[in-house]
């Protein structure tokens, strides 16, 4: 998001003439430091932005300056347009006056190259809702209050600082500072409910150590799938993870983080999938099945 904040920034100043970083922080609902730091990468760029302290001072460009379009290839041009286009279908709504100001300045017309719906199919307005004002507090830095459910299915109220809004493996997660642990946590969306913004507000940015992917036992599976689930399989692998057998069936070859996700995934196949290797993973499944049958068994 920085991209489009900074060429808001020029607008403004070039609109302005002299604003405030506070009133730059409120604009963008962030913090002065991150305005300040807004504002080197700016200077970095060779962008003539300078800062009057005292009174009736603030942050301003060099008179002479003009956004030379020139500065950017037509691919780089592009490449900006896209990425505010993805933020704003995202649902970021300040990032459509930028896409417009940018749009207008490099006399293109605004391609409707991008459609994303954040919900499910068959299911939705809630979900929506609950990214919406993640999002906002994201955005506004604003401390955030949930009932969520962990991954034994135990139900706790958190508060947290969000950081950041990612997405990984076909599912959405918020990075977190988590007030009650006091430590930096991923946060499942769809785990997340009852979800409030209180007024609090933090600094905090996210750390590097998040950027990282979390640690899991990482197990190779070899899984025999049945013709049935073709639709499946080319969805959902790679086709060098796949090989076809003579009677039409599939061998897949795949590596995953050894969670109780993986067996509720297996297990999501039903009869048309049985696991070849590792045999502790086979042994594992016979477990789970024996327990569910357990659930239907006449007393």
């Amino acid at each position: 998001m920085q991209i489009n904040r900074l060429f808001e920034i020029i607008y403004i100043l070039l609109e302005k003439k002299t604003v405030t970083a506070k009133e730059l922080a409120e604009h963008f609902g962030v913090s002065i430091r991150t305005i300040y730091r807004d504002i080197d990468v700016l200077s970095t760029a060779n962008i003539p932005v300078y800062t009057n302290l005292g009174k009736g001072g603030g942050i301003s460009l060099l008179e002479d300056f003009v956004l030379n379009k020139s500065l950017l290839t037509e691919e780089e041009q592009n490449q900006i347009l896209f990425a505010l286009q993805s933020m704003e279908k995202m649902s970021y709504q300040s990032e459509q006056k930028v896409l417009e100001k940018m749009s207008m300045i490099f006399q293109k017309s605004k391609a409707n190259w991008i459609e994303v719906d954040l919900s499910s199919w068959g299911n939705g307005e809630e979900r929506k809702q609950n990214f919406q004002i993640i999002e906002k507090a994201v955005l506004k830095r604003n401390v955030l209050e949930f009932v969520y459910y962990n991954s034994n299915g135990e139900k706790r109220k958190r508060q947290a600082e969000p950081l950041q809004i990612y997405f990984k493996s076909k599912d959405w997660y918020l990075k977190a500072f988590a007030r009650e642990k006091q430590d930096y946590r991923l946060f499942k969306i769809t785990r997340m409910k009852e979800i409030k913004i209180l007024e609090e507000t933090f600094e905090r940015e996210v750390p590097e150590m998040l950027e990282k992917e979390p640690h899991f036992r990482i197990i190779k599976l070899v899984l025999e799938i049945s013709q049935k689930q073709a639709y499946r399989v080319y969805d959902e692998f790679e086709e060098k993870q796949i090989t076809k057998t003579p009677n039409g069936d599939f061998l897949v070859k795949v590596e995953f983080p050894e969670t109780d996700w993986v067996y509720s995934y297996i297990l999501s196949f039903g009869e048309d999938a049985k696991v070849i290797f590792p045999e502790f993973v086979k042994n594992k499944i016979k477990r789970k099945l024996r327990r569910s049958l357990g659930n239907y068994l006449i007393i």
